[in-house]
């Protein structure tokens, strides 16, 4: 029986109007439907079962490398809060339970999608690390906290007597997973790992040498030359991030016969340390600084319409991967075997500019990028060209894998939190693409702002759920609510059916960590001699701020942005990708500091970097 006819049968029989008999239809097929994927939920836990150990095809199936499971600082415990968590009908917003777990009070929310896949693809992970040099026999060693807490005065070796230099971080990160969850719980699981890593292998570059002559060793006490010509500890953060992004999908791709890894997913990691923000994005999920009204985006959506031009010229570098079935060529429109012999617009892959070309039969094949805007799609399968996982992924009714076209390569972008004026409201907002598909940069601002002024900082009790409070505003912004049968934004518009994962993360409360880190080491390291009040302390410049962007030069403006984040016609654009950094500049027009914030005027406060108006609540939960 069809759902319009058991409707009218419904009408005639109890005399209800037509649309509430349907939202009475839709509620019970609401509750069949979260039935039926809690079932299937279950499925995917691995059992003693013997039937769960079987494929699809007869061959043991390969057992989770990670079970399903919600970000660890949410808290939720068991299986039953998990389900809740994932229900697609009611689709509540999820906050952590204990925002003291969470560095510096900051915000994080999450809502399921209304339907899309069986589980919430999207990940989150929070990691506070210290990278540590000590003075012995064994070189460099390592520290990590699940939760955080603020880096206390450096202690001294027991040996050498020597204070122990160690550098603090602390790492977010956002994993959209699509076409399974396996991809995006690895990354979430062991990408902060790989990082740490990798930083671990240049910490005698970010860290001084103590004694004249001394020698870099690393833990295989091998002399780690230093470059002879100068580079930045800057350049060295960014190498690994690109060599951490590089391994952990090398990584899966390894695992995949081992381990059943599913899928793939995106990624953006904020990475603060050495009093600076290394924001690393490979995919569509998007960070964005926001001051006051005012939004800055520190990340580029990387999608078959914003990298088309790339793929076409691999496609033509390397035909054989198209499988005969392809083109690298793009028309104005997608020409027909009506249209051999005649002439239509085109471009060639060294193009940007359009062309006519006489129509062979040859071009009647698929391009290689279909579609337009969000709608493109690499081999008509897949909508995002950055990320991790999609080694398996093929071209609908072929053998050509799609893997080749995609890249795990980041583009990293560096904001100079010590240098700046920050203030109170000053915030970098995460999001996965459910959020930014229908909310613009400027409206995240705007919503940000307008949540941040409900808690004055009298009412000691509520101001430190502030950023949480953030959070949960704009995941209900992009979800919306359900009307009838769909999910409506409060402008009635079509809300997203996409999972949502957000952070806002105050800066303020970084830089005056920092900035208590810094000193503290600067006094550990004086010469027994100096006096402690002859320490210098550097204070933050209060003019403009300064972006640096690592691979990929960038300019911010007050131009709006656009919802799909293309580089034509976002506030920050890609040029040249041989530019290894750009510094924007005052004269260049940013506006940024000019910009009313909350707090102390840019003369008040540079007067002392630790003056920051503080939340009286964390400074008592940092203790």
């Amino acid at each position: 029986m069809s759902v319009e006819l058991f409707t009218s049968s419904l009408s005639h029989l109890f005399h209800y109007r037509p649309f509430l008999v349907t939202r009475i239809v839709s509620a019970m097929l609401n509750k069949f439907k979260n039935a039926f994927f809690s079932v299937v939920n279950n499925l995917d836990a691995t059992s003693p079962d013997k039937n769960n150990d079987i494929g699809p095809n007869g061959e043991p199936k390969l057992p989770l490398k990670f079970p399903y499971s919600r970000p660890h600082f949410l808290q939720l415990n068991g299986e039953d809060e998990i389900q809740v968590a994932g229900d697609h009908a009611i689709r509540p917003i999820i906050v952590p339970r204990d925002i003291t777990k969470i560095p510096w009070n900051s915000g994080y929310a999450e809502a399921v999608n209304a339907g899309k896949s069986l589980r919430n693809e999207d990940q989150a992970r929070i990691h506070v690390g210290y990278l540590e040099r000590r003075h012995s026999d064994n070189g460099h060693s390592a520290e990590t906290t699940e939760f955080h807490t603020p880096p206390s005065t450096p202690e001294k070796d027991s040996k050498t007597q020597r204070p122990r230099q160690r550098i603090p971080y602390v790492y977010f990160a956002l994993f959209d997973g699509h076409a399974g969850t396996g991809a995006a719980i690895s990354a979430a699981n062991e990408l902060h790992c790989i990082l740490h890593d990798k930083l671990m292998d240049v910490i005698h570059h970010l860290l001084p040498p103590t004694d004249t002559g001394e020698c870099a060793q690393n833990g295989r006490n091998q002399v780690l030359w230093f470059p002879e010509r100068e580079i930045s500890v800057e350049s060295f953060i960014v190498g690994a991030l690109e060599a951490t992004f590089h391994e952990m999908d090398n990584l899966i791709a390894e695992d995949r016969f081992v381990y059943r890894v599913t899928g793939g997913c995106t990624v953006v990691v904020s990475l603060f340390i050495c009093g600076k923000l290394f924001v690393s994005n490979a995919g569509d999920s998007r960070a964005v600084l926001c001051r006051g009204r005012k939004a800055f985006p520190l990340s580029n959506d990387f999608t078959p319409e914003t990298e088309r031009q790339r793929i076409r010229k691999l496609a033509a570098l390397q035909p054989e991967l198209l499988g005969g079935e392809y083109t690298a060529l793009d028309f104005s429109r997608r020409p027909n075997r009506r249209d051999i012999g005649q002439r239509l617009l085109y471009r060639e892959p060294h193009m940007t500019g359009w062309a006519y070309k006489t129509v062979t039969p040859e071009d009647l094949k698929f391009p290689v990028v279909y579609g337009e805007g969000k709608r493109s799609r690499v081999l008509a399968t897949i909508g995002v060209t950055r990320g991790f996982g999609d080694h398996d992924l093929r071209a609908p009714n072929s053998n050509i894998l799609i893997k080749p076209f995609l890249s795990s390569q980041p583009e990293v972008r560096i904001v100079d939190i010590e240098k700046e004026a920050i203030y109170e409201t000053d915030v970098l907002v995460m999001g996965t693409d459910g959020l930014w598909d229908v909310t613009s940069n400027e409206r995240v601002a705007e919503t940000v702002q307008r949540s941040l002024e409900q808690f004055p900082i009298e009412d000691s009790a509520r101001y430190r759920y502030r950023f949480t409070s953030a959070a949960q505003d704009l995941v209900m912004c992009s979800r919306g609510k359900l009307n009838e049968r769909s999910w409506r934004t409060a402008d009635s518009k079509s809300a997203t059916i996409d999972d949502i994962s957000v952070f806002v993360i105050p800066l303020a409360a970084y830089k005056e960590e920092y900035l208590r880190w810094k000193l503290e080491m600067e006094s550990q390291t004086v010469r027994p001699e100096t006096k402690e009040a002859d320490i210098p302390v550097s204070e933050p410049a209060a003019s403009l701020p300064t972006v640096s962007v690592a691979s990929q030069p960038a300019r911010m403006t007050e131009q709006p942005a656009n919802v799909n984040g293309t580089p034509a016609e976002n506030e920050t654009a890609l040029s040249d990708p041989s530019v290894d950094a750009v510094n924007v500049e005052k004269d260049e027009g940013i506006v940024v500091m000019e910009e009313e914030a909350v707090g102390p005027p840019p003369s008040e406060g540079a007067v002392d970097p630790l003056q920051l108006p503080a939340d009286p609540e964390k400074n008592e939960s940092n203790s």
